[in-house]
């Protein structure tokens, strides 16, 4: 799905430079690396505050504390998504509230998001799915309205734009109060092992989450408030300093790659193309084509006959996992979410897809289909 090697082959000389001066320095946490890292990514998304961690779901968890609310708030976020977006709502002893998505962009549906409002209802949780960001314009509105805060998760979809109805752009993960994002190495900005990153332009959030991500500490060993560990190691930061010089450089790879699929699959009626949400570009770090009249599993069976690896982004979704059922959901209450459970399927994407394996990839699916 990934071609790291190949990757890492090409930036072979500038990666292996970065982490032997890391090793040399012995500066392993919190080193210059990572310093020099939370800048670089502070000047490309144009955002103030980054706060480097050490995973996309700390991320989540780190910004959700940071922002005071209580157990027993109601977090509302999409059906369609990683446990990790729902996991830490849990955690934290808050309500996670599941709402379905807009059946083009797999995207939080805001109209169903305005639905599930309740006067316990603290914030939102739209997650930017597979690369393209989620309608931020009406997200931003119904916060507004309702004094609630945005927690974007931006963890498929760093480096992409938003186009907001004026025109202007930010960049995923700093439209909302806080943005968070991973590193996990098959991610668009993915390092060698694990790290992630909270975004935020609001000065005084930005000092209580740095507060959290180390321990709750103000002064050292002087603790105000329930913390956590939570660093990004130097290593990993040097690896990802490297890579986010070339980020806008993978996601025109990506790009290339997704316009040839479209093209293989466009007007097929057994395919769905990816849409393109018109307020944002897209940076794929998923395609996913949703499936019509074929057994979307046996279409996956049949690619792995020729080498061809695929995945299901997702099977089940949030309010059918066993650890969140819910006596609020059923079967049934959610179609968009089922539907796209039922029939999605993604393809192998990633900066390395060369013209050769876009061609086997691209009539392996359509002899299936077509048969």
């Amino acid at each position: 799905m990934v071609d790291l090697k190949r990757q890492y082959e090409k930036i072979k000389p500038e990666i292996d430079q970065a982490i032997s001066d890391v090793i040399n320095s012995t500066a392993f946490i919190n080193g210059p690396a990572v310093k020099g890292f939370q800048e670089d990514l502070e000047k490309y998304l144009g955002v103030r505050h980054v706060i480097p961690c050490a995973n996309g779901t700390d991320a989540l968890q780190v910004a959700m504390m940071a922002l005071g609310i209580k157990p027993g708030d109601e977090v509302i976020t999409t059906n369609f998504t990683f446990i990790a977006t729902a996991e830490v709502i849990a955690l934290l002893g808050y309500v996670p509230v599941v709402v379905d998505v807009d059946p083009d962009t797999f995207n939080l549906d805001p109209e169903a998001v305005r639905r599930a409002l309740t006067p316990k209802t603290r914030a939102i949780v739209p997650v930017h799915l597979f690369g393209q960001c989620a309608d931020m314009d009406a997200m931003m509105e119904i916060a507004a309205s309702n004094n609630l805060f945005i927690i974007e998760d931006a963890c498929q979809a760093i480096g992409a734009d938003y186009i907001f109805k004026d025109g202007s752009r930010k960049k995923a993960g700093t439209i909302g109060h806080v943005g968070c994002t991973s590193f996990f190495p098959s991610k668009n900005l993915g390092c060698y092992g694990d790290g992630g990153a909270i975004f935020t332009n609001d000065d005084e959030l930005a000092k209580q989450l740095r507060v959290v991500v180390n321990h709750g500490m103000t002064v050292r060993y002087y603790h105000d408030f329930i913390g956590v560990n939570s660093r990004l190691d130097s290593i990993q930061a040097a690896v990802l300093k490297v890579k986010l010089a070339k980020l806008d450089e993978y996601a025109a790879a990506r790009n290339r790659a997704a316009d040839f699929y479209d093209n293989a699959f466009r007007n097929h009626p057994k395919l769905s193309i990816p849409a393109r949400f018109e307020r944002s570009n897209h940076v794929f770090h998923q395609y996913t084509l949703v499936t019509k009249d074929i057994d979307r599993n046996a279409l996956q069976e049949f690619l792995a006959t020729k080498d061809v690896p695929a995945m299901i982004y997702y099977p089940v979704p949030l309010h059918m996992q066993k650890a969140y059922l819910d006596p609020r959901y059923r079967e049934g209450d959610f179609p968009v979410t089922e539907h796209l459970c039922r029939t999605v399927i993604s393809l192998p994407m990633h900066t390395e897809l060369d013209h050769d394996q876009l061609i086997h990839i691209t009539s392996s699916v359509l002899e299936f289909v077509n048969a």
